[in-house]
């Protein structure tokens, strides 16, 4: 069947499973634009406020259900203002698909109104690209694209389509959804060691990130747990792969996480790591991390064994496959001196807790919000977070019940990431989904508010304001001396009048006791809905390892 160009883009994403799509149009992609039109019984498209949250809504659309998520700009500045985000689902490795219009072949290469060579700025920052200058490539092309988006280790692709193309008439055929590139099982040699190193440990701790998180392992890592008598903690990317109240699960590790976690780990005398990449954030010091352990890590990249961490043993090949010959081969044991020493850092822990809380007595503090939003959120419901400290308090505080409830940029640390991944989330599973921003991350992508507002997607949007960049700030307060140098905003910004211009309810809080009347409120309305949430600028993340520093150096509690 004949079809043109930007058609067959169309046809092939609906035959590749495609349901949703986000984008902004311009003069280079308006032929695809008007196919989307005529198919638009078959293909939902987000019209977003910037092509930013576009693909900030394609990459939190794929973090909530592990399909390949797909934002569509036109070229130059639409396409350079996907980068952002294209960068974003790369660090954090999460499949995406990025379709860019560009200039005519005819006008490559001479400067043309809004050319840009996007597939070059991109190649850093993309599993693969596509520059499609020949109409028969197009379908296999998009076809491609899809696989590679999804096999292995997943990350985004990006296709440019140049105007003459998306006109051009071509036969379109269509094909099966691409499956997987099965990846290579691990060899028995790597499994027998593992299964060694497993069973002659005493101390075990299961170390999981976003690999064993995309992968859904929950249920079958608690169970390795349990067979090895092993505590489990995880990254920052594995949050909501093991459900909270697990009497193993010790919780996020590293520069910010739970304190029994981070400890536990140091004191492991084997750290088995799943899908993680022993990240800067994670490790600290690397000449002082995991000195008395030894360290196993399944992957499937062969390119992140020994990257950051020397280990030893990389087990190579299909996690999934890896490990569960692993969990059969071991034998099941019982560590009595290692429950002990745990269940001395969660007493600690808690204790560090109890002191907190009574310190801060009947103030709003991040804790207290989280108390009132877990107590209140549904099991479904979607957290996502821009960067901050909020999103770290997120990661410290917030309950999750199942997989795929968390929603954060781990690897690029992407401010304003937030509103448009929560939206991608919310259309692509329906599900309750809370925001939780700061007012320094809201302010560089608040325009999408039109797009929620326009949608009616129910998203409560809970910004934490203390009137600062309160990361940056606490690092100013801890190791530059108190030099709060362009860290205190002094803006002037009426957060509810901001919403209700928009077309959002907002409201603001500043007790413990009007939050929770707000947040309960909240979720009840429909559509967007801020709450302005009153903090003190001196509420410090905690715990934390210094710059340079290691566990050893860990701060549980500041003299503010």
């Amino acid at each position: 069947m004949k079809m043109t160009g930007a058609e067959i883009i169309v046809n092939t994403l609906i035959e590749q499973g495609v349901t949703d799509v986000f984008g902004y149009p311009g003069g280079q992609i308006l032929n695809v634009y008007d196919a989307l039109y005529k198919y638009s019984d078959k293909i939902n498209h987000v019209l977003t406020a910037h092509e930013q949250g576009a693909s900030h809504a394609a990459d939190g659309y794929s973090r909530a259900t592990g399909k390949v998520g797909v934002c569509i700009a036109t070229s130059g500045p639409g396409a350079t203002n996907l980068v952002t985000g294209i960068a974003t689902a790369m660090l954090d490795s999460i499949p995406m698909v990025a379709i860019t219009g560009n200039v005519p072949c005819s006008l490559i290469g001479k400067d043309s109104f809004q050319e840009i060579d996007i597939t070059g700025i991109t190649l850093p920052i993309t599993k693969h690209n596509y520059f499609v200058n020949k109409i028969e490539d197009l379908a296999d092309s998009i076809r491609e694209a899809f696989q590679i988006a999804k096999s292995g280790r997943p990350g985004p692709v990006l296709i440019d389509v140049p105007k003459d193309v998306q006109i051009a008439l071509y036969d379109y055929e269509p094909k099966p959804v691409v499956e997987k590139i099965p990846l290579p099982c691990a060899k028995d040699k790597s499994i027998e060691e593992a299964i060694k190193l497993v069973n002659e440990s005493k101390r075990p701790y299961i170390y999981i990130g976003g690999g064993a998180a995309g992968l859904g392992m929950g249920e079958e890592i608690l169970a390795f747990a349990e067979k090895i008598d092993a505590y489990i903690g995880c990254t920052f990317m594995g949050l909501s792969a093991i459900p909270d109240g697990q009497e193993r699960f010790l919780g996020m590790q590293g520069m910010h996480g739970h304190y029994a976690s981070s400890m536990s780990q140091k004191d492991a005398d084997l750290i088995i790591g799943i899908g993680v990449r022993f990240s800067d954030r994670a490790t600290g010091n690397v000449a002082k991390y995991a000195k008395n352990s030894k360290i196993i890590q399944l992957d499937p990249d062969f390119a992140e064994i020994n990257k950051n961490i020397k280990v030893d043993l990389g087990v190579i090949g299909d996690v999934r496959d890896a490990f569960s010959r692993i969990v059969a081969g071991v034998q099941a044991k019982k560590n009595l001196e290692w429950n002990a020493i745990v269940s001395a850092y969660k007493a600690d822990e808690k204790r560090f807790d109890e002191e907190a809380a009574k310190a801060a007595g009947d103030k709003l503090t991040p804790r207290k919000v989280f108390e009132i939003i877990n107590a209140n959120k549904q099991e479904r419901t979607i957290i996502a977070t821009d960067v901050g400290q909020h999103q770290m308090w997120t990661a410290q505080y917030a309950s999750f019940d199942t997989t795929r409830r968390f929603v954060s940029s781990g690897g690029l640390g992407t401010m304003g990431f937030g509103l448009g991944a929560a939206m991608g989330a919310y259309v692509a599973t329906k599900d309750p989904t809370v925001l939780i921003t700061g007012d320094g991350s809201f302010g560089m992508n608040l325009n999408e508010l039109a797009t929620a507002v326009t949608y009616n997607l129910p998203i409560v949007i809970v910004l934490m304001n203390n009137g600062v960049l309160g990361m940056v700030r606490q690092w100013q307060t801890l190791f530059f001396g108190k030099r709060y140098s362009n860290t205190v905003l002094e803006r002037k910004t009426d957060f509810v009048k901001l919403a209700e211009a928009f077309g959002a309810n907002g409201f603001v809080a500043t007790t413990p006791e009007e939050f929770a009347e707000c947040f309960t409120k909240a979720i009840t309305l429909g559509g967007p809905v801020l709450i302005d949430t009153r903090i003190d600028k001196d509420e410090f993340v905690l715990p934390m390892l210094p710059p340079g520093g290691s566990i050893d150096d860990i701060i549980v509690k500041v003299q503010k």
